[in-house]
């Protein structure tokens, strides 16, 4: 990865991140979208969680509060369970929102006869504190390669899936020396997560597991140098925040 100068001073890449726990069949990675400027998280995005879960696997029930979970699966499924009744299967074709507000229980679980399982759980610092439960799962938009889709939004946004926060979260699945530009909200930060492949960014070399966030204005293409997906987040950075959260504090 290469990395920034003193001139770059708004444009902080991070390395794969070193803050993982193992607990057998279900290991966690942990990104920090502001690991390289003051707080861990940025704003209202609070960690962005690489989780793998063998087949055969249980994260029997518990409960989140003061938080939103987005659970994205490219590849394999998610098993949820929770104490609301709901039994839901999440996979590359759709997304899993948990608004959890003043508590929300829940499991996850793959079979024995599912394949290992790769995500990404997105952690969103709400803007206040003992919010109304809630549950979101339903079918994404079709992808299209090599465009950006939008996953999720702000509640109150035109979309299907949306957080209690000015978050706004993108992917892309760009083929190799395929280039696009990534999206841009007026007032709003971008963090860039390369989940597979390798990349450019503006002048920035990304590898799989990578990440930069981005406070500036300028180049903001992004060039696969091999087969890529990329997940990509508008944050506003002054949004009011909680910190309260069982996991994204």
């Amino acid at each position: 990865m290469k990395r920034t100068t003193a001139a770059d001073a708004d444009r902080f890449p991070a390395p794969r991140s070193d803050v993982f726990q193992n607990q057998g069949t279900f290991r966690t990675r942990f990104n920090f979208p502001g690991r390289n400027h003051p707080d861990h998280g940025y704003g209202p995005l609070a960690t962005v969680v690489e989780s793998f879960m063998d087949p055969g696997t249980l994260i029997r029930m518990h409960q989140h509060r003061n938080e939103e979970i987005v659970s994205w699966v490219p590849a394999g499924v998610m098993r949820h369970d929770d104490r609301e009744g709901n039994e839901l299967v999440t996979d590359s074709e759709s997304l899993l929102v948990m608004n959890a507000g003043r508590g929300f229980w829940h499991s996850e679980e793959t079979t024995a006869d599912d394949p290992p399982l790769r995500m990404l759980q997105i952690f969103v610092r709400p803007h206040s504190l003992g919010l109304d439960p809630d549950i979101q799962h339903g079918p994404l938009p079709d992808p299209v390669d090599n465009e950006w889709r939008r996953v999720f939004a702000p509640d109150g946004s035109d979309h299907p899936f949306t957080v209690r926060n000015e978050v706004d979260c993108f992917d892309i699945r760009l083929d190799a020396g395929r280039s696009a530009t990534l999206p841009a909200i007026d007032g709003r930060h971008a963090y860039a997560y390369v989940f597979e492949g390798s990349v450019d960014i503006g002048d920035l070399e990304l590898a799989e597991t990578e990440s930069v966030l981005w406070t500036g204005d300028g180049d903001r293409s992004v060039t696969a140098d091999e087969d890529a997906t990329v997940v990509a987040f508008l944050v506003d950075p002054d949004a009011p925040i909680t910190r309260q959260g069982t996991i994204g504090r």
